[in-house]
């Protein structure tokens, strides 16, 4: 009998013993081991609240402004742990959750949220981005158990993608911009927006503007010379809630008004927050590819 307590005693050391598993993540920097499954987790990006969401992921910590009406309903099931740029550490050392998840306006901030909790850094940029929004599901539906969910997102995704990419074929050449009050800056391919040229196979009105973080701020003229046949536009003050003059009063200008765009009413006005806060979300580039196919499908 000694020999067999002994022997059960052993097994259960070895059970309570044996490490957790884990999972490599591809991140902003570089290949890391996250332990699974992740049962606990704070949020400051919204591009992966966005997709968590749709994963039916419970985010028990998260920043308290989630810019998106879409997600405000999550702030009931959550504790606010700081904002987008700035994780309050006494309320994640009191959350004490597994894993923090920052990336974009709270990416440099993660030695100082690695000293509460595992942290890892989900930034996306780039023109992949789409490559990258697809490859960021199926990560997280590994780490949260939740691979079937991830399936149907990133099938909900390309359908959307594949849509917009067809209903911009043969339209002509495109121009993003982004308003900001009363100023404007143009976005070209390889630019930080430049993503929607390359996933769409989208012509560039400009193709040498300039590959800016915020774009190259440009005047009405720089538009009537681009003449682009759309005007894809994004409404950054709409974005951020600041109440500073919307993008349609921006553009109504009598040289913005000569170019085909204008004149044929082919200008989209991009869901702000989806677009520039959420890029990369799995709902919020549906939302954003939707946008396009209605735009550009009134066109035909």
């Amino acid at each position: 009998m000694r020999k067999l307590f002994a022997l059960l005693a052993l097994m259960l050391f070895s059970a309570t013993a044996a490490p957790a598993a884990e999972l490599e993540v591809a991140t902003a920097a570089g290949p890391q081991n996250v332990a699974i499954p992740v049962r606990t987790v704070a949020v400051f990006d919204i591009a992966a609240v966005d997709t968590l969401d749709r994963l039916g992921v419970n985010m028990a910590g998260l920043p308290g402004n989630l810019y998106l009406p879409e997600l405000t309903g999550l702030k009931e099931k959550s504790t606010p742990v700081g904002d987008i740029f700035e994780p309050d550490l006494e309320a994640l050392s009191a959350l004490a959750p597994d894993l923090i998840i920052l990336g974009g306006r709270s990416s440099t901030k993660v030695d100082a949220a690695a000293q509460v909790a595992r942290t890892i850094d989900m930034t996306m940029d780039g023109d992949d981005l789409l490559e990258q929004a697809r490859a960021r599901i199926e990560t997280y539906g590994k780490l949260f158990a939740r691979e079937a969910a991830a399936a149907e997102a990133r099938a909900e995704l390309d359908k959307a993608a594949a849509a917009a990419r067809a209903a911009v074929a043969g339209k002509g050449k495109a121009l993003i911009v982004m308003t900001n009050g009363p100023k404007i800056s143009a976005y070209g391919p390889g630019s930080r927006f430049g993503w929607l040229h390359r996933s769409l196979d989208l012509p560039a009105a400009i193709e040498d503007v300039e590959a800016a973080t915020h774009g190259e701020a440009v005047s009405f003229e720089f538009i009537r010379k681009a003449n682009p046949d759309w005007l894809i536009v994004l409404d950054r003050a709409a974005a951020v809630g600041s109440g500073e003059q919307n993008a349609k009063v921006t553009l109504e200008n009598e040289l913005v008004a000569t170019t085909t765009a204008w004149q044929k009413g082919q200008v989209v006005y991009l869901p702000s927050g989806d677009f520039y806060i959420a890029a990369g979300g799995a709902q919020a580039m549906v939302r954003v590819f939707e946008a396009i196919t209605k735009g550009f499908g009134a066109a035909d």
